[in-house]
């Protein structure tokens, strides 16, 4: 379908959409009015990972063209626990936790987003507020008669845990409950439209969409974003090393602009277009770029990411530290540094100090592979021992490097 209005042809254009409700619907609303809509983030850590940035980018194209962004934090629906895409249940978190993960996540909104009063200002709302002031009684007996468990059994967030003989709480399996609620919620309080997520989300958004308009008859809309993987069949935002942090706190600058660096050359357009702002002929031009030239494609989109989600600074300082160590072979003043004792340290306690191995088991293997380098030369042998009196630079591969200095 060709869209009309500036929004779905921007998401239509940089590849967001994945399913919608009422195309022509929502294509003729968002040419009418400013359309408030709203994506949900449960506050189960300090910080988002890589994995919430196709959410977070979708809430800064929908202001982009015009549109009201609604930041929903899960204050509520974390004490419950989303079963999407879950094997198992999550440990449940303090209220006092929860308050504490909002506040450090709202800093990464701050830098995608513009908040305040405007018609187009996002705002950040908790779904706690309303959530807990429910009786359960009195929620079960407003909304349950809207949903039937024939129905809810069908849903993949419920068949693949059950289909997988792994345990769903009955609490958990009021989340989808609780989700549609918020919708109802956020069309009455603050005229939300609109509903987007995942492609793993589309049955939550559905039921939200029906209980909206069975209890209060408003019309409000869906869409969701495709299942986003790295070319190899990764998901996005899981590393051999963990999960790819969004806050600075929980993920040094440089290793959020190696992720990126180091992307695949396949996935070097798509990312573009989703996680920057560059314009799409730039984008065309970059990805067309073949050999050792896609690497700086891959520069341009590290430099790009990071800079919206770390500040410029830190993209600059990523970059430098980048050519000092690859181009110029010195170490850069971004790479992880390990203090190294005075009597010096062996390559396995090295290289988990570092944060390059989970654990010495780890470590062997990686040396027993080849994979450990100290100044550039191959280590295979487990018991090699690192002076401490000079500084050395450690790998592990060809892309991660750290530095080993005199205490």
């Amino acid at each position: 379908m060709t869209y009309s209005s500036t929004l779905l042809r921007l998401l239509d254009e940089r590849g967001y959409i994945h399913q919608l409700t009422d195309a022509e619907g929502l294509d003729s609303l968002a040419n009418a009015q400013v359309i408030p809509g709203y994506i949900g983030f449960d506050a189960t850590a300090p910080s988002l990972h890589v994995g919430s940035l196709v959410q977070i980018m979708l809430l800064r194209r929908l202001q982009q063209a015009g549109h009201k962004p609604i930041v929903l934090m899960g204050g509520g629906t974390t004490k419950v626990g989303d079963p999407s895409g879950k094997d198992e249940s999550r440990k449940l978190l303090t209220a006092e936790a929860i308050d504490a993960n909002i506040a450090s996540i709202r800093k990464v909104f701050e830098r995608f987003l513009s908040f305040g009063d405007g018609p187009s200002d996002a705002v950040m709302v908790n779904n706690d507020d309303w959530l807990s002031a429910l009786g359960y009684v009195d929620l079960l007996r407003e909304v349950g008669p809207h949903f039937t468990i024939n129905r809810m059994l069908t849903f993949d967030s419920v068949k693949l845990r059950l289909e997988r003989e792994q345990p769903l709480t009955f609490l958990e399996f009021n989340y989808m409950i609780l989700q549609a609620y918020d919708f109802r919620e956020l069309a009455l309080q603050h005229g939300c439209r609109l509903q987007m997520g995942g492609s793993d989300q589309w049955g939550n958004i559905v039921n939200g969409i029906e209980l909206t308009r069975r209890m209060n008859g408003i019309e409000v809309f869906g869409v969701t974003t495709p299942l986003l993987t790295t070319a190899d069949g990764a998901k996005m935002g899981k590393t051999a090393a963990g999960a790819v942090w969004l806050n600075e706190e929980a993920l040094p600058a440089w290793d959020f602009w190696q992720y990126w660096r180091n992307a695949d050359d396949r996935d070097v357009g798509k990312f573009l277009r989703l996680f920057t702002d560059l314009p799409l002929d730039e984008i065309a031009r970059l990805e067309a770029l073949e050999g050792s030239e896609i690497n700086a494609a891959k520069v341009v989109l590290a430099n790009e990411v990071t800079r919206l989600c770390r500040g410029d600074k830190a993209a600059k300082a990523a970059e430098a530290t980048a050519s000092a160590t690859f181009a110029g072979g010195g170490v850069g003043a971004d790479l992880p540094v390990l203090a190294l004792p005075a009597e010096g340290i062996g390559i396995i306690d090295a290289l988990v100090g570092i944060g390059f191995a989970a654990s010495r088991g780890e470590a062997k293997r990686l040396v027993a592979g080849g994979g450990a380098r100290v100044d550039g030369e191959s280590v295979v042998d487990e018991g090699f021992h690192i002076p401490g009196a000079r500084e050395a630079r450690i790998s592990s591969g060809k892309k991660r490097h750290g530095v080993l200095r005199p205490a």
